[in-house]
């Protein structure tokens, strides 16, 4: 690239995995050699693939899971104001996903009958009441149905996004294995 036509910036993405099982990570890993391809117009920041354990400005932040904890939403809220786009992605994070079945038990019934006590430790993240999905917490610019969602949806919502556009995703990209 000359001087002139200096090379576009790469956009910042950031990724997390709350109240969930890690499997739209997983999914987005499956876009196997185009991340070779992906790689050349974004910088991962915060995610399961850098080191990176906060979350810088970025330009998309992907958000796996639901909030069952304290710890979640405070990383949650951390992402929404660092994040220009946040995308809610899977089953979890749209809608509180299998985690929320136990939004109709008594949390501390639970711990007791897990631990017989309820823990006391400052270690630990506070569990909320009931699990929520995102969008009950912070704004959410886009969603990516699934659980987990294939890859070819992460790609085509990527390059949506990378285009300046809305996401669209046909009916063959939006599954529910």
């Amino acid at each position: 690239m000359s001087a002139k036509n200096p090379a576009p910036a790469k956009l910042r993405v950031a990724t997390v995995s709350l109240a969930g099982c890690f499997g739209c990570h997983m999914s987005f890993l499956d876009i196997d050699e185009r991340l070779f391809d992906l790689i050349e117009h974004i910088t991962f920041d915060r995610s399961p693939l850098t080191d990176i354990k906060t979350v810088g400005p970025c330009d998309i932040g992907l958000i796996e899971g639901g909030l069952c904890n304290a710890e979640n939403v405070e990383v949650l809220r951390a992402f929404r104001a660092n994040c220009r786009v946040l995308v809610a992605v899977g089953a979890c994070a749209i809608t509180g996903g299998l985690p929320a079945w136990r939004n109709h038990l008594d949390v501390g019934d639970i711990l007791r009958k897990v631990y017989g006590t309820v823990p006391d430790d400052p270690e630990l993240p506070l569990p909320l009441n009931r699990v929520h999905p995102v969008h009950e917490v912070v704004r959410i610019d886009h969603s990516l149905p699934g659980c987990p969602p294939p890859a070819d949806a992460f790609w085509q919502l990527l390059q949506d996004l990378m285009a300046g556009r809305d996401p669209v995703l046909n009916k063959g990209l939006i599954r529910y294995d």
